[in-house]
């Protein structure tokens, strides 16, 4: 359990080093768990691109997790991978 807390540490770490757009984000998908780009988008009141680049940092930043949309495979759905 101590190996996770860990890693939880380090992407909360990371995030920290992230922009605000990508600090959003992640605030967002805390609270509403899974969500799409464009409910992203909508939720946070940020523009696509934004969000783009912000979901493009976290993945790097290893703290979402993205997997295809069962109901509609041109989408992906993003959940936050840690807690924080």
């Amino acid at each position: 359990m101590n190996a996770i807390r860990t890693a939880d540490e380090a992407a909360i770490e990371q995030l920290q080093d992230l922009p605000p757009s990508a600090k959003l984000v992640a605030k967002v998908l805390e609270y509403e768990e899974t969500l799409t780009q464009s409910e992203l988008a909508e939720e946070t009141l940020l523009p696509p691109r934004t969000v783009r680049y912000a979901l493009t940092r976290l993945e790097e930043a290893d703290v979402v997790d993205s997997r295809f949309s069962f109901t509609d495979a041109r989408k992906r759905l993003y959940t936050l991978a840690v807690s924080t």
